[in-house]
């Protein structure tokens, strides 16, 4: 009984967990972020699969970009400046950093 409880529970979680991952483009397109940005190749910013290789491995790469989805910045990806997005949260932004990350 324990055993297939703890079944249960793993499957909820995995479906859980796969319903946000696959939930993440659709929050960027829900929140503008591909009019600007696409995931293999550059439109007016970076794509996604660039800005997940230039921070890979840097330990602070979430909390800098969440800031930047939320705060805007310029100058890390040339002279075009991203603009503050006040329609994402920081819940939000984080999410999809984690997302953004993860492209490979």
């Amino acid at each position: 009984m324990k055993r297939s409880m703890m079944l249960v529970g793993v499957l909820a979680v995995s479906a859980l967990t796969s319903q946000v991952a696959m939930a993440n483009p659709d929050l960027a397109k829900a929140k503008n972020c591909m009019a600007c940005h696409a995931v293999g190749s550059k439109l007016v910013g970076p794509a996604y699969k660039d800005v997940a290789a230039k921070y890979a491995g840097q330990k602070d790469a979430e909390n800098k970009l969440v800031a930047k989805v939320m705060k805007g910045g310029s100058g890390t990806w040339g002279a075009i400046p991203m603009p503050a997005n006040p329609q994402v949260s920081e819940a939000e932004a984080r999410t999809l950093v984690k997302w953004i990350l993860a492209q490979k």
